[in-house]
């Protein structure tokens, strides 16, 4: 069996972490496998879909790599959907119902209140031809609800393990409308079967619907899938995420917080497993050590903070090649991998190129505390070309000339080459800021 799984956003907001988990959960799996990724848009709610929120899911997902096989749009399937509809219909699976939304609301509110589970009691089904006819000449439409049976629904999730539902404690679900229109429990099963999707890998809150539309794969004789269902991310307060309040969004952590792909995919990708989160540079490396069974039932947490400190591990390990864009990006044309292997050990993102760049390419006014000491020092400046040993070499002649070490010897210097307290090692920094501007600001100039 080839294995194809499915991502399966509706365009109604922003990704945020938590939907890209379960992308890069279902496109680990089939990679890992040697099989299929499907992205399937999810747009039947026709009121919320919008056109930017498609592009939106596509443009993260390439961001973070997960290139689909395959793409599917549910608004383009509704002929097919009305097949089954008809087809379920004529078999007595599916069948009409006249409640309006407030006497089902009352209808649940009084079994509440007797304190029993919320099931539909099936009155539509006790209609006659002429009741229909007269609720119907009253100028109601009716919905369609799922006939399901009474018997026990199982299956062993790859997360859960051995899942069991009762069919009587579970309610009969509405697929259609009033306006014709499907609804998500039925839509999903028909292109689940229709395209051949051998594993579905989605959020725990899922789990009941998992149990109806078992029952609905089998009626629409399609073969059930493998579930496995994944504990829903929170934020680092235990709260949940919203894409609709762009609640810790993919665009917002790529184009305000600028995380890099990779530090998304190493922390998501082993967010509730067993497995320690380390920085990873590429995608195949989480192929590898992937394996679903690591998956915990726990809740995962999500907190932007050991995002942020495990970016910063990933630049510190990203060659030149892979951000000479970014850096091209921010203006820094002429950025070299001299330049970003000499400040990338301070950086938490690449942004923050740029303020050592201006220090080693812009004039820069210098904190010069100690003028007799730093001119003695600037006397002491060997010639050009300078290489990664010229620190070394320098200061060793100053600390003799002077008999200063450590703090006393470095920070002055420091202070005067790049008027800050700290930073990239000066020995990376020295060739970079060049003779001429070093000489000028060891004098007290802005060079």
């Amino acid at each position: 069996m080839s294995v194809a799984v499915r991502f399966a956003p509706s365009p109604t907001g922003l990704l945020h972490v938590g939907n890209v988990r379960l992308a890069l959960v279902n496109w680990l799996f089939a990679r890992k496998a040697g099989g299929t990724f499907l992205l399937r848009l999810d747009d039947t709610d026709e009121e919320r879909s919008k056109p930017e929120y498609a592009e939106g899911i596509e443009r993260d997902l390439t961001w973070l790599g997960l290139a689909w096989d395959r793409f599917a749009r549910e608004s383009d399937r509704y002929g097919r959907y009305d097949e089954v509809a008809a087809a379920l219909k004529a078999s007595g699976r599916l069948y009409p119902c006249y409640e309006t939304p407030e006497e089902l609301n009352l209808k649940r509110a009084s079994l509440v209140s007797q304190g029993r589970p919320p099931i539909y009691d099936r009155a539509a089904l006790r209609l006659t031809d002429a009741d229909r006819a007269r609720l119907e000449s009253e100028g109601r439409k009716p919905h369609w609800r799922f006939k399901l049976e009474h018997s026990p629904v199982e299956w062993t999730d790859l997360v859960r393990g051995p899942v069991h539902f009762e069919g009587a404690a579970l309610s009969d679900p509405v697929l259609i409308r009033e306006d014709g229109r499907p609804l998500y429990t039925l839509t999903s099963v028909v292109d689940d079967a229709d395209l051949s999707i051998t594993h579905v890998i989605r959020g725990e809150d899922h789990v009941a619907n998992t149990a109806v539309q078992i029952q609905i794969f089998e009626a629409v004789g399609g073969a059930v899938p493998v579930f496995a269902h994944l504990p829903l991310l929170t934020d680092a307060a235990g709260q949940g995420l919203s894409k609709r309040l762009g609640s810790l969004s993919v665009a917002s952590l790529r184009e305000e917080e600028g995380i890099e792909p990779m530090a998304l995919a190493s922390l998501l990708a082993k967010l509730g497993t067993s497995d320690a989160i380390e920085p990873r540079l590429t995608l195949d490396e989480l192929v590898a050590e992937f394996d679903i069974a690591k998956v915990s039932r726990a809740t995962p947490k999500f907190d932007p903070e050991d995002l942020l400190r495990l970016n910063a591990r990933i630049l510190h390990l990203l060659p030149f090649e892979r951000v000479a864009g970014e850096l091209a990006a921010l203006g820094l044309d002429d950025a070299d991998a001299a330049f970003w292997e000499a400040v990338r050990p301070n950086l938490s993102r690449v942004a923050e190129a740029r303020d050592w760049w201006a220090v080693t390419h812009a004039p820069v006014a210098p904190a010069a505390d100690d003028p007799a000491f730093l001119a003695e020092a600037a006397a002491l400046l060997p010639e050009e070309p300078w290489d990664l040993s010229t620190w070394g070499t320098w200061t060793g002649a100053v600390k003799a000339k002077t008999g200063r070490k450590g703090k006393d010897l470095f920070l002055p210097l420091r202070r005067a080459l790049t008027g800050r307290d700290h930073g990239p090692e000066l020995k990376n920094l020295l060739p970079l800021i060049g003779r001429t501007r070093a000489q000028k600001r060891l004098a007290g100039e802005t060079a």
